[in-house]
This record gives C-alpha cells, structure tokens and sequence, in this order.
C-alpha cells in the first residue's frame, strides 16, 4: 500500500457581496453590487509521504477544513495544484473517492435509520469489497474499537463515541492508501480519544497508511504526529517536527537540578543560562542565543554536574502553538 499527498501553491478564493445598511443600501447593492474576494487559502505547500500521519493544525478560519475539502474533491482550488495517491482530486473524484478514506468528527457517512451492519454491508457493495475481505476487516477493526456491542443498532441511537469509530470502521472498509481526519475526536470523552488514537497508530504503523488529521487537542497531535503543518490567515506559517517548533517558539523551559556537592562552582553551558543559585539547588533556562531544547539541555546539564535530583518545566504544546499564532503575521488581504 503506498500513498502520497502532494500540494503546490493551493489557494481557494470565495467572492461575496457586501451588505449595505439600509433600505437605500439595499437597493444599492442590488443594483450596483460590491464585491470582495476574500482568501480561505493562499499559496499553500507542502508533502506528506506515504505512511505518515501528518496534523494540520491552525485556530479556526485558518483554512484546514477547505484545504481538506479541496483533497477530497469537494471543492476546486483558485490556484495551484494537488495530487492524493497520483490523482488530481478534483479533476477525478471518483478515481480519488476509491483511494481515500475521510471522517468529518460533525458528520456522519452512515444511514441514519439503519443498524451499523447495514451501513457496512452498503459500502461494501458501493465500493465493491469482496466478502471475505470485507468479512476479514470488520474482525479487525472489531477488535481494535470493539464495534460489535453495538453492530445492530441503527446509527441514530449510538452515543458519539460509538458513532465516530463506527465512521472510522467504514472510512477504512475499502482500504484506502490515504486517509482525511477532519475533528474525529470532538467532543469525545477521554477513554474513547485513547481507543482511537491507538487505532489511528496502529493504520500508520502496522498498516502504512497515510494520514492527515486537523484537531485542536494538542494531546492528540503529541501523541500521534512527528510532523506539523500550522496554518494561519490561509497562509503555511511552519512545517517541520513537534522538537524544531519548540524550539522556535517554545523557549520558556526551565531545568531544577540539585547537586551531589553543595558548593560545586556552577557556570553557564552553551545556549543554556544559570538562572538561579541556592545552595544545592541550581535552575537552568534558555540564554536566547539559538537555545537547545530542554531535553538537549537536560542532557547537557547532566554530563557537566553530578546531580542527585531533577526536575523540567517546560511550556505545554498548547503555549507553543499559541506563541506560533501570535508570529503567524497578518492576515490575507480582501480584493
């Protein structure tokens, strides 16, 4: 199974009419109408390679879900290109609808009115899954997210938890090399997030599937992805590993050490500042000068100084990203 997505210069554009004030403002508009072109996505790039799970993460109205809906098909860019498993997504959409999978965490592809097993049993002649394959999945995916409690109850009577990893079964029925995770977990309680982040590991790294996942649970983005992409104002504001943007913008850790030898000269390492001294005890913190990270200066601090304890403080995922907001520049402007 192998899987790729590819985006060049992606930009989406939505015109819309301004509403004037008034009855005169009304009628103006209906005769002169003014419009703007405003940008969900502007000359957006980047790769994800095949069997890797990578989060798009951005506040909301940063253009996730339409760059999402432009790589499903839904919607046709303004500008530039893209390719999902070597197909245009939206010049073949039905070619691209067999080679992916998607789950919308406020929407549903199941039949309302019907028992779980019916909707599966629907895909599977949609997507033309032989019966032993389909028989085979369903065992599989019934013993990661234990859906057979439920297999017939009609869908409008699951709890949420139950309906979206009932989703998740039927996004993958037909095998597909590329998945679209928009919001899965949403509203979800702790112990169902926890089931489905180990499925979602278990379709990467067992299964090589290639993933892209919007969330705004940090949590999840810690514990599934290596990679992020952040976006902000319908613009790309950084794309690399959780380590390169903590260290971008993640530079309020601290290292508490308390020293074997009370009276030990203690002196600063290289990136890494001597914040405070009192006896034993000794705490350490970025110089601002290109610093490491906190476990580079962990590591460091330990090699230099014989230690008998240590502590970290270290901003959570949700500060960085916060502070990678607030760098993230001035929004696309309207035309």
């Amino acid at each position: 199974m192998s899987g790729s997505i590819e985006v060049r210069g992606l930009s989406r554009a939505f015109r819309s009419t301004v509403r004037r004030p008034g009855f005169a403002g009304a009628l103006r508009s209906l005769i002169d109408p003014e419009r703007v072109t405003k940008y969900a996505v502007s000359d957006i790039t980047f790769d994800v390679a095949p069997g890797e799970l990578l989060a798009l993460l951005g506040p909301n109205g940063a253009g996730k879900s339409t760059t999402i809906k432009i790589l499903t098909g839904i919607l046709t860019p303004t500008a530039g290109e893209a390719r999902v498993a070597g197909v245009v997504p939206y010049q073949e959409r039905e070619r691209n609808a067999r080679n992916i999978g998607a789950v919308f965490g406020q929407r549903t592809q199941l039949w309302w009115d019907l028992p779980v097993r019916e909707s599966f049993a629907i895909l599977r002649d949609i997507y033309e899954v032989p019966r032993a394959e389909h028989a085979a999945r369903l065992r599989e995916f019934d013993d990661l997210l234990e859906l057979s409690a439920f297999w017939d109850t009609r869908v409008r009577h699951l709890s949420l938890g139950q309906r979206v990893r009932c989703d998740l079964a039927a996004a993958l029925l037909h095998d597909p090399p590329v998945v679209f995770l928009d919001e899965p977990t949403i509203g979800m309680d702790v112990v169902v997030k926890e089931q489905v982040r180990e499925f979602l590991r278990h379709q990467v790294e067992q299964r090589g599937r290639t993933v892209l996942l919007t969330t705004h649970d940090m949590t999840e983005v810690e514990r599934l992805a290596e990679r992020v992409v952040l976006v902000n104002h319908g613009r790309l504001v950084l794309d690399g590993t959780l380590d390169e943007i903590r260290r971008t913008y993640g530079s309020t850790w601290q290292v508490r050490v308390t020293l074997a030898d009370a009276h030990a000269a203690v002196v600063p390492l290289p990136g890494i500042a001597l914040l405070g001294r009192d006896g034993p005890r000794a705490v350490f913190g970025p110089d601002g000068s290109g610093a490491p990270t906190v476990h580079q200066a962990l590591k460091a601090v330990i090699e230099r100084y014989e230690v008998t304890d240590v502590a970290i403080d270290e901003a959570d995922l949700e500060d960085v990203m916060r502070a990678a907001y607030v760098h993230a520049g001035p929004a696309v402007e309207e035309a």
